[in-house]
This record gives structure tokens, sequence and C-alpha cells, in this order.
């Protein structure tokens, strides 16, 4: 019923930026929650950065000053730019988001994208 297709990742040397975008698609009457998470290979997955419409941004204390997270609620987008990107910062991330849809605008359902490789290497 929602997609959330990212896009925007790729190949960035150490000091670059890079900027994501997630999309999410299909009968939504609300996106509430979006955010992004990281998963590097043999870790646990983590959160980068949340936004909550209309509220303040939540970022992990690794990326913080260096992140920026924002939403197109008309779009139903969440974008990630990431600047002074590090090696440690290689992972694939992950867009995720709390939506309701026009067939029950009261529930809220967590959506996950099926993840974006960011590679921070020189």
């Amino acid at each position: 019923q929602v997609q959330l297709v990212e896009s925007g990742g790729g190949l960035v040397q150490p000091g670059g930026s890079l900027s994501l975008s997630c999309a999410a698609s299909g009968s939504i009457f609300s996106p509430y929650t979006m955010g992004w998470y990281r998963q590097a290979p043999g870790k646990q997955r983590e959160l980068v950065a949340t936004t909550v419409s209309g509220g303040n941004p939540n970022y992990a204390d690794s990326v913080k000053g260096r992140c920026t997270i924002s939403r197109d609620n008309a779009k139903n987008t969440v974008y990630l730019q990431m600047n002074s990107l590090k090696p440690e910062d290689t992972a694939v991330y992950f867009c995720n988001a709390d939506v309701s849809l026009y067939s029950d605008p009261w529930r809220r359902d967590n959506y996950w994208g099926q993840g974006i490789q960011v590679t921070v290497s020189s």
C-alpha cells in the first residue's frame, strides 16, 4: 500500500557531501514521523535523524552539525543533506515513515524503504 523509495546515494570522498531523498507513495492521508536510519556491515541499524511535522528534528550525536533533515509534506518526501562525510558514515541508509492512509486516517503504520548505499572512500 505504501512504498518508500530512496535516491541519491553513491560514492563520495571523505569531506564531501551527499543528499538523499525518500518519496513515499500510496494512498497516504498524512505522514507523521519521517526519518533516516543506517546500517553498516556487521552492525545494527541505527538512527541517523528523524523529523516530526511541526516539531524539532532529532539527530544522532554522530551526525549532529553535519547532517540536516527536512521534509516536504505536500510531496510526502523526506530529505537528508550530509556534509563533511567520513568513512564511518559508510552504510546502507534506510528511509522510515509513520503514515496514515485514506482508508483509515486514524491508524498509523510504519514503513521502511529498501535502503540505499552510501560509501565514503578515497
